[in-house]
């Protein structure tokens, strides 16, 4: 796994899935960057699968205020299989909540992503 491939991915996760509030471009993004089996966890809940991961998405979007994005909060790193990105979420400028995704590839794709939320 090359660093620009896990970049790929790792930016996706974040900007096209988890920040993308068009559902059919969200769709998109979700087929290109994840297993069909891929497991994301947080600290509420654990989903299995492009359907669920979608729904999570829209969970998390929907709970936000409309102004709200996502930014990387500091470099990709990266180690064999598995990518470690932290973020902040929030208005422009004004993150509120602060966390990490940490992505485990198979076969090109993700196939695990977990988030940690720093309070």
């Amino acid at each position: 796994m090359t660093d620009a491939m896990m970049e790929k991915l790792m930016h996706a996760n974040l900007f096209e899935v988890f920040g993308e509030r068009d559902s059919a471009t969200r769709w998109e993004a979700i087929r290109r960057t994840y297993t069909e089996d891929v497991i994301f966890a947080d600290s509420d809940s654990q989903v299995q699968g492009h359907e669920a991961l979608n729904a999570k998405a829209q969970e998390i979007l929907d709970g936000a205020g409309p102004d709200f994005v996502f930014a990387t909060d500091g470099e990709l790193y990266q180690v064999q299989d598995l990518g470690y990105q932290a973020w902040a979420f929030g208005p422009a400028g004004a993150p509120v909540v602060h966390g990490s995704d940490m992505g485990i590839v198979r076969d090109g794709l993700l196939a695990k992503v977990y988030t940690v939320l720093f309070h």
